[in-house]
């Protein structure tokens, strides 16, 4: 796959700066890994650190890496940051990775629908578990049961998957008050890849956004809401255009990554390797962790700012059932790309149920 002109030119404004940083890791990494390195690594997404996955990066992942290579090796780590956009963008970070412009980088799949279509499956089963801990242990599960998830990031994008990065359960927010799905009808609402499909199904009008521009989009009403975790309705400031948060609860939906650019993989040293992967399994746990905690506090901040409010389960159900069919269509299309979508969410089914979860509607796959 191959970097289009413009996104060329978008990474080349962006990334001028960090060029000659570049050089130099290469050629410390030039010299015998027995050697003590100054490692210099650019990680990257498209998010700002107010996003609570982003924020990690940044906080636990970095600090984490850099405090046990240090501790436990001769080499050093230091890092070139690029959150919000700065380097990437939240549909480059991928090719970002791939082409070697960043070297770590954190993204979601939604903004990967050609790329990585099977990726996103938990968004295809929605009012999945609103657990992020939860969420995650399915998202593992169905890993281990499909070696090609993880596998795809090696043999296609040049890349090795550092760990799946979970969110806290979904709701919406909006610039208006409702109650009933009929409200929403004709409504602009926005959200991410396949999540758009769950407003379309209940007859809202869609909207793709990305959370950078969440605040002016829902200020200058290019959309009156938007399918969210509460995190980001706190730390990005959208109650302020949008002062309702009703909890209808789609799910929590692990389909974030963090992968690393392999050529930047096979010269680190086996010793920084093996570290690497260890503080990236427990960024992972992390990822789902921290949302957990953060959950009930977002939500109570909240409430002390604007009118927040949690429906009956009749108005989930009413949403899940015209959603019914959505998953069996979906499993369809990914298994005519030769793909393997219909173990892939029969799979998540079942390993949501061995959690306990109870599904609204039942979905049928086959």
């Amino acid at each position: 796959m191959k970097l289009s002109a413009s996104k060329r030119l978008g990474f080349a404004a962006r990334v001028g700066f960090v060029t000659r940083g570049f050089v130099v890791m290469s050629l410390l990494f030039a010299g015998n890994s027995a050697q003590a390195d100054r490692i210099t690594l650019r990680i990257a997404t498209g998010h700002p650190p107010g996003v609570v996955y982003a924020g990690l990066m940044q906080t636990y992942f970095q600090a984490e890496l850099k405090r046990r290579v240090e501790e436990r090796t001769d080499h050093t780590i230091n890092f070139i940051e690029g959150y919000s956009g700065s380097i990437v963008r939240t549909s480059e970070t991928l090719e970002g990775v791939q082409n070697g412009i960043v070297d770590i980088g954190g993204f979601c799949y939604c903004f990967e629908p050609s790329n990585l279509p099977l990726h996103a499956f938990q968004v295809m089963l929605p009012f999945g578990t609103m657990d992020p801990t939860v969420s995650l242990k399915i998202a593992q599960d169905v890993y281990r049961e499909v070696p090609y998830l993880t596998e795809v990031f090696e043999e296609e994008f040049n890349q090795k998957l550092l760990a799946r990065i979970a969110d806290a359960g979904y709701n919406l927010g909006t610039s208006f008050d409702w109650n009933t799905v009929e409200d929403l009808r004709g409504i602009k609402i926005a959200g991410a890849g396949l999540n758009l499909n769950w407003l379309r199904y209940a007859g809202a009008t869609p909207v793709q956004g990305a959370l950078p521009e969440a605040y002016t989009g829902l200020r200058t009403n290019v959309y009156e809401g938007w399918i969210m975790f509460p995190s980001a309705w706190v730390q990005l400031k959208l109650y302020e255009p949008a002062p309702y948060y009703t909890m209808i609860g789609f799910g929590s939906i692990t389909w974030h990554g963090l992968t690393i650019n392999l050529n930047t993989w096979n010269r680190l040293p086996v010793e920084v390797q093996e570290i690497l992967l260890e503080v990236s399994a427990d960024y992972e746990e992390q990822t789902g962790s921290n949302n957990l905690e953060r959950y009930a506090t977002d939500v109570a901040a909240l409430q002390e700012l604007i009118t927040v409010k949690e429906l009956g389960p009749e108005v989930r159900e009413e949403w899940a059932q015209s959603l019914a069919d959505w998953p069996r269509q979906m499993a369809a299309e990914l298994d005519a790309q030769g793909l393997p979508g219909t173990q892939v969410l029969e799979t998540t089914l079942e390993a949501a149920e061995s959690y306990g979860h109870v599904w609204p509607v039942r979905y049928e796959i086959r």
